[in-house]
């Protein structure tokens, strides 16, 4: 209606053409000739589209003042009705195609520019797109026996994320993810889904190694990087699982470097662990965290949570870590990590005595340590307590708890000699052993 309401203004606003002394019409043919005056030019355009032999003689003869003659004359009545009625209809034919057409009258005069990424998200999005392929869903399944009819069944009892290492099926993810399974499978980033088996893990580092029996063609290892040289601050992505939904993308930066967590499943401290903003909530544990050029720079582990759900403190095993555990687990099947072979108090029970050190509790004869002397807890025949040796130092660098222990210990290499000092009643002894490699755990 505001087309129609435009069009009929300018025309019945526009005067009837008067003829001057030389023939042309003042109001409209001189107008007709001027291009900067296209609003009193209307009236000749409509009487030239109503007349096409008109337009004719005004193309060919525009300069001879016998060419107007046919706008010279005044009009009839009838005349100027008629051109009052055309007007009219194309008004009204003009409203009517704008309000029957499907289309926003607003937008229709719209043109929508092409969508644009800046560089940063465009890099994003290209990184995304490479490393996906490369992450997969790790589903646990457990057998369950129904309470009613008996029966066996395999049920989900966790998920979580990994990533292809190499060529040969190989799966990396965390040990977390996969304890307690009768039953492992993957799924890749194409949805087809295979039975994976387990061909070793770390308990301590909290890494597993599973493999698939999956093509080539569809198996895109993660390209790997190096974690000694990451810096506080830079930008890092985190693909995985979260909540079982699929792959999900997470951007943040390095929050901070050499952090320490302890191991899920024994509690043994993992050193230099990457701290992140990046979101990490249940089900991205095992999928990787990447750098911008979308290098392997670590494995989400943990959060540090109260509500279990991503508090923006994130932590990830560093890939420096993670290279050397999964190439022994390809290898061999297991990680030869040395052990002292003794069992040692709680830290708070230490800390009551009012000493500094590991209190031993217990230390097999066929261990090293019991092979080396060390004293164990035990009572004697009253039911008092005597109290084992307490270890205060492993070659000369003070151990205060156990994990300043077993970070002294993950330094070292099996069938290396290491010299043990303890506090034995009220004396120090320095004891020397031979550190032996952890016993297999089925």
């Amino acid at each position: 209606m505001g087309a129609y309401t435009l069009t009929s203004t300018f025309f019945s606003a526009t005067p009837t053409p008067t003829v001057s002394r030389y023939g042309r019409s003042k109001s409209s043919v001189s107008n007709f000739l001027s291009p900067h005056k296209s609003p009193n030019c209307l009236p000749a355009i409509f009487l030239a589209l109503r007349n096409p032999s008109l337009c004719n003689s005004l193309k060919s003869n525009s300069d001879h003042p016998s060419s107007f003659d046919k706008l010279s004359h005044p009009k009839s009545p009838i005349s100027s009705a008629l051109d009052s009625l055309f007007v009219l209809c194309t008004s009204i034919a003009l409203s009517f195609s704008l309000f029957i057409a499907d289309v926003d009258l607003a937008s229709a005069f719209v043109v929508t520019a092409p969508r644009k990424l800046q560089s940063d998200e465009l890099a994003t999005v290209r990184l995304f797109q490479d490393n996906t392929p490369s992450v997969v869903y790790i589903t646990n399944l457990a057998v369950r026996q129904d309470a009613f009819t008996l029966d066996v069944l395999e049920v989900p009892q966790g998920s979580g994320s990994g990533f292809v290492w190499d060529k040969q099926g190989h799966i990396v993810t965390n040990y977390h993810v996969i304890r307690g399974a009768s039953d492992l499978r993957v799924t890749l980033a194409d949805q087809t889904t295979y039975d994976a088996k387990v061909v070793g893990f770390d308990q301590d580092k909290d890494v597993a190694v599973l493999r698939v029996e999956a093509p080539k063609d569809k198996l895109r290892p993660i390209p790997v990087g190096v974690s000694a040289d990451l810096l506080v601050g830079q930008k890092v992505y985190a693909i995985g699982n979260p909540f079982g939904l699929d792959h999900t993308l997470t951007t943040g930066v390095i929050s901070g470097l050499r952090r320490e967590i302890s191991s899920a499943a024994t509690g043994r401290p993992i050193q230099d662990v990457i701290q992140t903003d990046a979101a990490i909530n249940p089900g991205n544990s095992g999928g990787p965290l990447l750098d911008s050029s979308g290098n392997l720079i670590g494995i989400n582990t943990a959060i540090y949570s109260p509500s279990g759900a991503s508090s923006g403190v994130g932590f990830s095993i560093p890939v420096d870590t993670v290279g050397g555990i999964v190439d022994q687990l390809v290898k061999f099947g297991k990680v030869t990590r040395p052990i002292l072979g003794i069992k040692f108090a709680p830290d708070q029970s230490v800390e009551q005595l009012g000493v500094s050190g590991v209190l031993v509790l217990d230390a097999p004869a066929e261990g090293p340590a019991g092979k080396a002397g060390l004293l164990p807890t035990k009572r004697d025949v009253y039911g008092r307590l005597i109290l084992g040796d307490i270890i205060t130092s492993v070659n000369g660098k003070k151990v205060a708890n156990g994990s300043d222990l077993y970070r002294i210990l993950d330094q070292c290499k099996v069938g290396d000699t290491v010299m043990v000092e303890v506090l034995r009643g009220d004396h120090k002894e320095k004891i020397p052993v031979i550190l032996e490699p952890r016993a297999d755990i089925s």
